[in-house]
């Protein structure tokens, strides 16, 4: 939205939205700024070439995510960069359109997950459920919901590798295609992966840009939140995985080979989880404090791992995924582009001429789109561009901001399942199997990805309509 001629237009972000006023100024002239919150910008700039640049380079670098993958990180920094050198926000802007407390709550866990990864209890307990299952039909269903339970608290990718062993060695015991049982670990961890603050990505995008904390991923506002979709959902598509697997009804035992190096790591995690609880009541508007106890958390694990293993710290910080870290800083600065220059009103303006007046189509094509977008397009810069349109859409139509927030999360989130290219977890499963010697094909995971998908949305998305939706 662009000021008219002879006018002025303060823009400014308060609690994870953004609004507009115009007054009277100089032509073609816009000044960004703040009323008595939020963060302060003021300056001045040729209002139309730094729209078409900041909306040019956005495209650009979505379009350039598809085509090229593996260099999404270069693409996103360099498109952050343009942006700032067009004009379309200044650096000083550029730098606050970053969200630090949830890049410091993923860098942070991220150290925290990988040494409680490599400290093997993971695996541990996962043997130890698999040994009890009564057959294998449960002893597969058993390590799903644990690779879930591990997912909901420690990054996706991170938690397929942790089981992916145990779910080899039961198939070659059992002398079975391992492929079905490792999709079903990549699908169960894509959906936990929601649950909570911690879990992945999109819901670390999501706190930060509602100022939701980590007891708020739980109950919001005194309604069941996101974590309670999530697990509805779950619990369906747990039926899914059941009758896929039901066949196995034969029973046999693990010879245990998991031995655990410490018990530190969980003992870290553990005590992680609970300050990040505690904080919640802290810091209720999601500020700081989440960020910096998981940074706290995380440097505490690597010296203990230098302690323990002697290993180089330097060494061990360089192991980390550095190339999301990047990815995510430059989606914030294209996202901070396109919406300081107007670009996501005039899209939810669009929006909310095609929904009209009716909440319960928005909110229905606003998920499924979600799903079919994200069956194919990475969901971090798919979430972090559609965030700020459903806040506007919702205060459009003049409903409960949480109905589409959470609508847009399980989306984005839960239809990567659909297709082997959906999600990080799912490449690295197919990569697992790969080197197995088994070559997972298109339309094999989609058998599964997508009644799996369809089941947990449909619960999720209902759920959500009939708690947020009146």
């Amino acid at each position: 939205m662009s000021p008219a001629k002879g006018e002025k237009a303060h823009c400014y972000r308060e609690a994870g939205d953004v609004k507009f006023l115009f007054e009277a100024g100089g032509a073609g002239q816009r000044t960004v700024g703040k009323p008595r919150a939020g963060i302060f910008f003021q300056r001045r700039i040729n209002v139309f070439e730094p729209r078409v640049a900041a909306l040019a380079a956005f495209i650009a670098a979505y379009v350039l995510f598809i085509f090229l993958p593996g260099r999404r990180a270069f693409v996103s920094v360099c498109g952050a960069g343009f942006v700032v050198l067009a004009g379309a926000i200044s650096a000083r802007e550029a730098f606050w359109a970053i969200n630090w407390n949830v890049m410091g709550i993923f860098v942070g866990t991220l150290v925290v997950a990988d040494v409680f990864m490599e400290s093997r209890v993971p695996a541990y307990l996962a043997e130890i459920i698999v040994d009890k299952a009564k057959n294998t039909t449960w002893a597969i269903l058993f390590l799903c919901a644990m690779t879930g339970f591990i997912s909901a608290f420690v990054e996706n990718v991170a938690t397929v590798l942790i089981v992916a062993p145990i779910a080899m060695s039961l198939a070659k015991k059992l002398d079975i295609n391992p492929t079905k049982m490792m999709i079903a670990i990549a699908v169960s961890s894509n959906l936990q992966g929601t649950a909570t603050l911690i879990g992945d990505p999109p819901s670390m995008l999501l706190g930060g840009f509602a100022k939701m904390n980590f007891v708020d991923f739980f109950f919001y506002h005194g309604r069941p939140s996101i974590f309670f979709a999530v697990e509805i959902g779950a619990i369906v598509s747990f039926g899914v995985l059941y009758l896929i697997f039901k066949e196995h009804k034969q029973k046999t035992a693990l010879v245990k080979v998991e031995k655990v190096v410490s018990w530190v790591p969980t003992v870290i995690l553990v005590s992680l989880i609970v300050l990040l609880a505690g904080s919640s009541f802290l810091d209720t508007d999601f500020s700081y404090m989440a960020g910096s106890l998981c940074m706290i958390f995380g440097v505490a694990s690597v010296f203990w791992k230098k302690f323990v293993s002697k290993d180089s710290v330097v060494k061990g910080i360089k192991s980390l995924d550095w190339d999301t870290t990047f990815f995510l800083v430059g989606v914030f600065v294209l996202v901070g582009g396109i919406t300081l220059t107007g670009w996501i009103e005039v899209i939810s303006h669009w929006l909310a001429g095609v929904v009209g007046d009716d909440i319960f189509f928005g909110y229905t094509l606003l998920v499924f789109v979600s799903v079919a977008v994200s069956a194919f397009v990475d969901n971090v810069p798919f979430l972090a561009a559609m965030l700020p349109v459903a806040i506007s859409m919702s205060q459009k139509l003049q409903v409960n901001p949480q109905l589409f927030l959470f609508g847009l999360l399980i989306g984005a989130s839960i239809g990567g399942n659909i297709t082997p290219i959906g999600a990080s977890a799912n490449i690295v499963a197919c990569g697992l199997l790969k080197k197995e010697g088994y070559n997972v094909r298109f339309g094999d995971f989609v058998k599964i990805g997508l009644p799996f998908t369809i089941a947990a949305v449909a619960a999720a998305y209902l759920f959500v309509w009939f708690v947020w939706g009146t």
